[in-house]
């Protein structure tokens, strides 16, 4: 979800996002994350008109043509959403958490004379450079977000974006900017408070260059508004806690969990700005907050829709569930399927050098489409003598409209196999 302040010197173009999951690095031990992908796969978002794979030596995303090269590992599986927008189709499960989160800004940020202090943004590209993705965010160059086993690379210069801050520096995803006088005017004696000071030292409480006074009340304030939000989402009487952690683009950073029907969820990841990144937008003598959740784990809880491929679905029976008469009204989602799984597992040699889960989940996918339902790693040990490392996946099969028999998702497991032996390198023991 994108949300930019509005008293922001840039001219902003129009953009919004998809709501991807956005690349805030959550999960700890002792709390559950959110439902996400049933099949695990590297972080995509997907807007704009429809992609195809270009000729052999190119990838065509967006009419625009990308070479190849030893980086290039997006699929053709990947590239066929690109341009569904679901978050900007009328009562898509998507649509309506991104126009409960927009209703919840707007009417509770407004200026003196009514006007909105955020502003939506529709349509940015999922294409960004490398520099864009990681570097205009100060991620180091050996962070582990930077893996290619986790993202998808058009070549080395070139990717789809995995989180919307990619676009920080054009837009200012600042979410929130105080000027000085905006952040302590409410403040006894705010006249003699600064935003920064000279000669500051960063601890695990500030940024050197803030002051401890205006990094408080900017993350009194973040954690306020996600409160509200949040509880605006799940109900007044949710409980909510807050977790220090760390992320490259802010300092201080937070993440938010929620105790939802007994159980403590992950739900966004925010912090105060990194304020180099504040100044390389232009806004110098602000500072502020961001946040990033994704909508796709949020419609899951809301809702009850235990399977990230209905989102995808165009049967009616799913759509027209979510055809409400106001956007905040409840929603008990109906399973379509209740068909039996099967489940097949496949064991193999993993090679020496270059495999990643990932490659094999995509390709998983990719051969698979939507009758696999789940990927898990089931078994893996190491030989004691050769010391090769063996992988054992479960993949489980279900159709959503009728029974699978075992002929039929043999045929499928099969090619998988075949795929798998052929493109990674394998050694399979099957």
């Amino acid at each position: 979800m994108r949300l930019c302040h509005s008293n922001h010197p840039l001219s902003l173009r129009p953009l919004l996002d998809l709501p991807g999951i956005q690349w805030w690095p959550f999960s700890r031990r002792g709390t559950v994350p959110l439902p996400s992908h049933r099949l695990p796969h590297r972080h995509v978002t997907t807007e704009s008109p429809a992609s195809q794979p270009g000729g052999q030596g190119l990838v065509e995303v967006l009419g625009q043509s990308y070479p190849r090269d030893d980086y290039t590992n997006v699929t053709a599986k990947i590239l066929s959403k690109v341009g569904r927008n679901l978050h900007n189709q009328a009562y898509h499960p998507l649509w309506l958490i991104k126009e409960r989160i927009k209703a919840y800004f707007y009417e509770s940020y407004t200026g003196r004379w009514g006007k909105r202090l955020f502003s939506v943004y529709d349509n940015l590209s999922p294409v960004v450079t490398v520099e864009q993705n990681f570097d205009s965010l100060l991620t180091p160059l050996d962070h582990a977000s930077r893996n290619k086993g986790d993202n998808y690379y058009l070549n080395r210069g070139v990717m789809l974006r995995a989180h919307t801050s990619a676009h920080q520096r054009d837009l200012m995803e600042g979410v929130r900017l105080f000027s000085e006088h905006e952040l302590f005017a409410s403040v006894k004696h705010g006249e003699d408070l600064r935003l920064f000071e000279l000669g500051g030292r960063r601890t695990a409480e500030k940024q050197e260059m803030h002051t401890l006074e205006a990094v408080k009340l900017v993350e009194f304030n973040l954690k306020q508004a996600l409160t509200r939000l949040i509880r605006h989402l799940f109900g007044e009487d949710l409980e909510v806690r807050w977790v220090d952690c760390s992320f490259p683009f802010t300092h201080p950073s937070f993440e938010m969990e929620v105790n939802f029907q007994g159980r403590w969820l992950e739900v966004l990841g925010c912090g105060v700005m990194e304020q180099r990144l504040v100044q390389s937008a232009g806004a110098d003598n602000k500072i502020g907050w961001a946040f990033g959740l994704g909508l796709e784990r949020l419609a899951m809880v809301l809702y009850g829709i235990p399977d990230i491929r209905l989102f995808w679905s165009q049967d009616e029976r799913f759509l027209r569930q979510f055809r409400l008469p106001h956007i905040n009204d409840p929603v008990s989602f109906q399973p379509l399927s209740k068909y039996p799984p099967l489940m097949n597992d496949i064991s193999f040699w993993i090679p020496a050098d270059g495999f990643t889960a990932n490659d094999f989940y995509d390709l998983v996918r990719t051969i698979g489409s939507d009758l696999v339902e789940e990927v898990s790693l089931v078994d893996q040990f190491t030989h004691p003598k050769t010391k090769k490392v063996s992988h054992c996946y479960r993949i489980t099969y279900r159709h959503m409209e009728r029974t699978l028999t075992q002929e039929e998702v043999r045929v499928v497991h099969r090619a998988i196999e075949e795929a798998a032996e052929r493109e990674l390198g394998i050694q399979g023991r099957f």
